[in-house]
Formats: structure tokens, C-alpha cells, sequence
């Protein structure tokens, strides 16, 4: 017989059972829809057992190929969409095929056929009354099983009902079960069903002497103490060794343990309090815990460092383009090291813009010294526990994040990332920065104390690498532990190098394309440098190449295209339009315009300062939502241009006329003293009617005597500058040993002049008469 599309019922940990009656809890939708179109339909399902329970929509592959032809009795909507089935077996089945219909399970089944002869005889009777005694002792030894079954079962005569009705009921495992289940053979089944019934009243009756033996050896109260003893003698009484306590093994593991006497002097001392202890103590539990961070933690094991300084140059090289202080600070590191193996290592703090490769560098570093990796993130980190460890008289205690990390490291010299720095803050729980002022320090930490673990901890051969995108939070006691090196912005043809390299490779492997299904041109690439982005690192250069690959991948998936090839041309069709255009140098010269330079956290930029002269009451009026240092630097510059020209001009002058400046992008907050010396040539170009040239660009701080004072985030201003279309930068004298260090490429199509005295820059940007 075979029945064709009928809703399956594929259940968890249950087998059900000819002749039998289950009340099943279901809650998964394809499972409910089958009982709803069965019971609307002949009432029958087909049920049958998963083979793993933890598989949520299982296939034919996973689900036993035997089951049982059920009528669905009654349904029971239960809260939390949970839904009571009540069912009775009728018929073992086989499962053919297994397919979804509508949201619902259906197959197609055939009648399973049995094999034994069933007729009266001797040995049926035999088989009858056997079966019955049998579980009749194992209803006296498991004394839980309902009466009800126990009247059914022993009223019953045909022997298959008889061990369909107790298969159902008794508490085994799913599989023994689904094992009876699907044997054809009658006489079979009944030797499996007896020597499962045999096997349980075996081992209800060796629980029952451990718990007699157990119960005469402890206390009625010491529940816990009680089971303990009870697993004790289970081990006992399968022939195996008694279970060895976790002090034991403890010890086992402190003999095997490679640290100082001190640390295994105090694991021993604990390890003694543990003995004494019940296992029901909240002590214990703390003790325990700090146990095993001890013997976890690696008091004098460590990495076998790479000593190899050509190998660890090319690793550097092949994951980084640029950063070359970095990479050369990493390598004299390495070869103090083979020359001097205990030396101590160096504590670096990276300092630049977003973007600039401070944190990936640190993995790479790692890499190149065959060290273990550790980042310890420490923005927004308030409270100095995080860092030291909470005392253990504290609930839920745990080591500090260095103590953690050179745990999970499972090493003593591991690279060390302290990522974001800066971002340290503080409150009534302590100061986490002074907190690091240990752990930074070499003559300190070789000692370094967690409260938690109350043990001295040797920090000295871990490579510590901050990062910063700013020194001015950073305290400077902390500041002078640590070898500051700064990362610049890169220049555009530095991002293109790291883009074409770097970048474009790894988002394309990202989103699944092949070198043949995209490509893109270096114009391309330049103009997503240039007009996409405006940052002094990659990271959103890297999110519009990813954009690119996203967006070609859906064109490959969907077949609109094969290949890809990403053009200047074609560009705009995947990134929209330009969002950033550089502002270029004045084609002619103005009167009381002079453009400035300016550093910001995304790079250099150009800021065009403005000033006006007009009647009025002497007042100097400042806009552009100027910041106060910058306000003063316009009061500097304007008393200077008044000792300048105070003779040329009638000497109620500045009595009857109001002064504005003006710094366009009103809506951008700017703040720093570097513009002063734009500010006073803009100043006396107006007053003095004098035009600026429209290709020069200046910076630096100006003084009351007029000397042009030095600046910083010289090479974005000059990387700014060159993107603007300016032919020539005035910067003060004492920034001429920064041009010496800079790169050919940020100087080249620059003419830079040197400015001591503000006069100086007016020599070069006024147009002469």
C-alpha cells in the first residue's frame, strides 16, 4: 500500500508508536501547518524521528526512513505560539519521499511489512506472560510508571500491541526506541525490547544500591556532599577508578606548572583552603576561579622570536606601503634583540589621522616577529579596575585586560596593542591612565601588581604599541614613557600605491570577483582619490572601492555583465557624482584676499581669509565661527599692520572705520594660531590697497614684534596647497627642518620660501609696484 502526499510530522527526541497515544508540544510552522492540513483533511499524519534534534528544517537525509501512520485526535492552541497535538499510532510506514508544499511537510509513504508467525502457540503465550513479568519488575524497581499503562499492558494478549504500548511509554533514549521501531521481524523485536527491559531494571538496580550505600555514608542534610559521593560510587561500581577532585587534579596540573616558587608557593596555599572547603561555599567558587587563572596564566613561557631582520623587512613591506619610522624603529628592535636577547622591549606610540594603518600595523609587527597578537581597545575605558584587576574580596572578581590578554595570549611576550589611547576617561573609580603609568614604564613594570591575581607580573618583554589620533589628552607623565612616532597623511600618490596594492585586492577577494570579472583603470583610482574622498588616511578610500566591487558583483550575480571594467569614463554610473572638488588658486590677484592652510583631522586643507574696510566706529568684526585662539591671532595681526602703517594713513583712521574678517565655511568650527600671518597680510593688503597673489598660499603664527613662528602639520598643508593649484608657500624659518625630512613627491611643482619676519611674507605675496 502506498499513500501518497501526506503531511509529515518530524519530531524531536520521540518516537511514536503503533497503538499507542502521545500528546505532542509543537511549535515550528511547517510542523503546525501539517497537523492543521490533517486535521482538516482525513485526520491522518505521518510521523517520524529526526536523527539530530538540533537540525531546525531537517531533509530527507535527516530524518529516520521509518515511522509510524498517526490520527490526529485533538489540537490545543497553547500560549507563547506553543500548540498541543494529541495523536494515536496506527501503523508502521516507510518514508519515500520527503518534499515542501505551501509551508508544509508532505511524503509519500509504504506499508511496512512485518515477518514472524503470530498464530497461538506455546511459544506466544511463552513470549507473553515473559514479557509481562519482566516489566512488572521494572515497574517495581523504576516505581514512577503510571498505573494506567501498567492495567493496559497487563490486560493485553497480542504480543505486538503489548510491546508497541510499552515501547511508548517507558523513559529511554529516542534511538534504542527508533530501533525497536524499525525491526520487521516480531520475534526479534521482542528480544530487543526484553533486553532493553533487562538492561534498565540492571541499572535501576545499581542506582538503587548506590543511593542505599551513599545515603548510609553522609548526612540526610549535605545534599550536595551527597550527590558527589553518589558519582563516586557510580564510578565504583562500573569498575572504573574513583573520580579524581579538582584539587587533585589541580595539583597534578601546579607539579607540571613552569613558574616562580612565589607563584607556587601561593597556588599551593590555595589549593589547600580549596581542600576544606564545601562545595556549596561561595568561597569555593572564588577560589577556584583564581586557581585556575594562576595556573593558566604564563609566568615563563613565551614566543621563540623571528630574530631574522631581512625576513621581518619584507613582511613589513608586503602588508604596509609607507609608514617607514615605524618600520624602521620595528627592525632596530629586532636587531637589539639578536645582539642582546634579555633586552627590554620598546613601548611605541602611533600618532596620526584615521585611517593611517596605526592599529593593522601592530598586527602586522607581530606577524613579522612571529609573536602572538593581543588588541586591548581602551576608548571610553573609566574605571582603573579595567586595567588592574578587581580585588577578589569584590563578587564576580576578574583579572585586569593585561592580565586577561597575556592569558588568552598564552605567552609573556606577545605584541600589545593599546589601541586608542587617548580616549582614556576617568572618574570617582580611578584614573585608568595613571594606571598605565606602571604598566608602561620598564623599570616598573617588570613587577607590574593586578589585584586580583596579588602576584608580581613581569610585563618587560611584551611589545607595548599605542595608537593616538592626538597628544593633547594624553597626560605627559604618561606621554614621556613612550617613544612618540607621528603618521602623516598620505599623499595622493601614496594612496594610490596602498589602493592599487593593497586595497582593491583585498575587496575584491571580499565580495567574491576574480581578477577576470573586474578590473579598474589607474585614472579611475585617481579620480576616487581626488573627488570621492578627502581624508589623510585609506579607510573611506577603502569603503568607496568596496562600493565599487559591491556593486559590480550584483551586475556578475544578476548577469546584467560578465565583466566589469571601471573606468574614469563610467565612474560616476557606480559612485554618483563628484563629492569634493579641490578650490583653486585665484586666477588673478586681490586685494585683502590671501589664502591660508589649514590642518584638520581628515588632512590639509585651503581656507580663503577675507578683509574688509568700511566706515564705521573702529570696531574689528570676526566671522567664520572663528575659535578664541584664533580670535586673538586676528587682534595680534591687526596691532602689528597698525605699528606698520600707522604713519601712511590720517591718525583718526582706525577711529572711524570698522575692520571685518571674514574665513568662509561659516558653518565649519576653526581654531589655532597658524593663520596669523594670513590674517596680517590680508589685513594690510586692504588697508594698504596692495594686491595678494593669487597663487601663494602662507602659514605660521604671528607675534606682536611681528616674527613668524613655527607650526605643525606641515606636509597636509602642503599636500593641500599642491592640490589647490599653488605655485608658491610661505612658511616660517624654524618649519626648514621639516622640509628637509619631507618626501620628494609632497615638494615637487612647490617653490617653498622660508619667513622669519612678517615683512618677509609680504615681500613674496603682495604684487610689487
Amino acid at each position: 500500500m502506498m499513500i501518497e502526499q501526506i503531511p509529515v510530522v518530524m519530531l524531536r527526541d520521540v518516537v511514536v508508536f503503533p497503538s499507542s497515544t502521545m500528546y505532542l508540544e509543537i511549535g515550528r510552522t511547517k510542523t503546525i501547518h501539517a497537523v492543521n492540513q490533517a486535521i482538516h483533511g482525513n485526520k491522518q499524519i505521518f510521523t517520524v524521528a529526526q536523527k539530530n534534534p538540533e537540525v531546525e528544517n531537517p531533509s530527507l537525509e535527516d530524518v529516520y526512513s521509518v515511522g509510524t501512520l498517526a490520527e490526529v485526535k485533538q489540537i490545543i492552541s497553547m500560549p507563547d505560539k506553543v500548540t498541543r497535538v494529541v495523536i494515536t499510532g496506527q501503523q508502521r510506514m516507510n518514508l519515500e519521499q520527503l518534499y515542501t508544499k505551501e509551508d508544509c511537510c508532505y511524503g509519500d509513504i509504504s506499508e511496512r511489512e512485518e515477518s514472524g508467525d503470530l498464530s497461538y502457540t506455546l511459544e506466544m503465550v511463552a513470549m507473553v506472560r515473559g514479557l509481562k513479568d519482566l516489566f512488572q519488575v521494572y515497574v517495581a524497581e523504576h516505581g514512577k510508571i503510571s498505573e494506567k499503562l501498567v492495567e493496559e499492558v497487563m490486560a493485553q494478549t497480542d504480543l505486538v500491541t503489548m510491546m508497541d504500548q510499552i515501547c511508548a511509554d517507558i523513559p529511554v533514549h529516542y534511538q534504542l526506541k527508533q530501533q525497536i521501531l524499525e525491526e520487521t521481524d516480531i520475534f526479534n523485536r521482542h528480544e530487543q525490547l526484553s533486553l532493553l527491559l533487562s538492561r534498565e531494571i540492571g541499572i535501576l538496580r545499581i542506582q538503587g544500591e548506590i543511593a542505599a550505600r551513599v545515603k548510609g555514608q553522609v548526612d540526610q542534610n549535605q545534599k550536595e556532599y551527597y550527590l558527589r559521593e553518589q558519582i563516586r560510587a557510580i564510578h565504583k561500581e562500573l569498575g572504573e577508578e574513583d573520580a579524581v577532585s579538582d584539587a587533585d587534579r589541580y595539583r597534578g596540573q601546579l607539579q607540571q606548572l613552569k613558574a616562580p616558587k612565589k607563584v607556587k608557593r601561593k597556588i599551593e596555599e590555595e589549593l589547600q583552603r580549596f581542600r576544606k572547603m564545601s562545595a556549596s561555599s561561595s568561597e569555593s567558587a572564588v577560589i577556584r576561579g583564581y586557581i585556575e587563572t594562576l595556573l593558566h596564566f604564563p609566568w615563563k613561557k613565551q614566543s621563540k622570536e623571528q630574530q631574522d631582520v631581512k625576513y621581518a623587512a619584507q613582511i613589513l613591506e608586503e602588508d604596509h606601503y609607507g609608514l617607514e619610522k615605524v618600520k624602521e624603529r620595528v627592525l632596530e628592535c629586532l636587531a637589539v634583540k639578536a645582539l642582546k636577547p634579555d633586552g627590554v622591549s620598546p613601548i611605541i606610540c602611533l600618532v596620526g589621522p584615521p585611517g593611517t594603518g596605526k592599529t593593522s600595523i601592530a598586527r602586522s609587527v607581530a606577524r613579522a616577529l612571529h609573536r602572538k597578537y593581543v588588541r586591548i581597545c581602551l576608548g571610553g575605558v573609566r574605571d582603573e579596575a579595567e586595567l588592574r584587576g578587581h580585588r577578589r574580596t569584590y563578587v564576580g572578581a576578574m583579572p585586569g585586560r593585561i592580565v586577561t590578554g597575556l592569558k588568552n595570549a598564552g605567552v609573556k611576550n606577545p605584541v600589545m596593542l593599546l589601541d586608542e589611547i587617548d580616549k582614556l576617561g576617568g572618574d570617582y573609580k580611578g584614573d585608568p591612565a595613571s594606571a598605565l603609568l606602571e604598566i608602561l614604564d620598564p623599570e616598573q613594570n617588570k613587577h607590574f601588581s593586578d589585584h586580583y591575581i596579588e602576584l608580581p607580573v613581569d610585563l618587560s618583554q611584551v611589545m607595548f604599541i599605542c595608537t593616538a589620533n592626538s597628544l593633547e589628552p594624553i597626560s605627559r607623565p604618561l606621554l614621556d614613557r613612550m617613544e612618540v612616532i607621528e603618521l602623516s597623511g598620505y599623499t595622493e600618490m601614496e594612496k594610490y600605491h596602498i589602493a592599487k596594492e593593497h586595497l582593491w585586492e583585498k575587496q575584491r577577494i571580499a565580495n567574491g570577483l576574480t581578477k577576470s570579472q573586474i578590473s579598474i583603470t589607474d585614472k579611475a583610482l585617481h579620480t576616487v582619490i581626488t573627488h570621492y574622498t578627502r581624508e589623510a588616511g585609506v579607510r573611506n578610500l577603502e569603503k568607496k572601492l568596496a562600493a565599487l566591487c559591491r556593486k559590480a558583483a550584483h551586475a556578475v550575480a544578476s548577469g546584467e555583465a560578465e565583466r566589469i571594467r571601471i573606468s574614469g569614463r563610467n565612474l560616476k554610473e557606480y559612485l554618483g557624482k563628484e563629492l569634493y572638488q579641490p578650490n583653486p588658486a585665484l586666477s588673478r590677484p586681490e586685494t585683502g584676499v590671501v589664502r591660508g592652510l589649514a590642518w584638520t583631522n581628515a588632512g590639509g586643507d585651503t581656507l580663503e581669509i577675507e578683509a574688509a574696510v568700511l566706515d564705521g566706529t573702529g570696531k574689528l568684526e570676526l566671522t567664520g565661527k572663528l575659535g578664541e585662539v584664533m580670535q586673538e591671532s586676528a587682534k595680534i595681526a591687526l596691532t602689528y599692520v597698525r605699528t606698520q602703517i600707522g604713519g601712511r594713513l590720517d591718525s583718526d583712521y582706525f577711529q572711524k572705520h570698522d575692520i571685518h574678517i571674514h574665513v568662509p565655511e561659516g558653518a565649519v568650527p576653526k581654531d589655532g594660531p597658524s593663520a596669523g600671518v594670513t590674517m596680517a597680510t590680508a589685513l594690510y593688503s586692504v588697508l594698504m590697497g596692495i594686491p595678494v597673489r593669487g597663487d601663494v598660499a602662507m602659514t605660521g603664527e604671528i607675534s606682536l614684534r611681528g616674527r613668524v613662528l613655527p607650526i605643525g602639520g606641515l606636509k597636509e598643508k602642503l599636500l593641500a596647497a599642491k592640490a589647490a593649484g599653488i605655485s608658491l608657500v610661505i612658511i616660517p624659518e624654524q618649519n626648514k627642518k621639516d622640509i628637509q625630512e619631507m618626501e620628494t613627491e609632497v615638494l615637487e611643482g612647490l617653490q617653498i620660501e622660508y619667513a622669519s619676519q612678517i615683512k618677509q611674507v609680504w615681500k613674496h605675496a603682495l604684487v610689487q609696484k
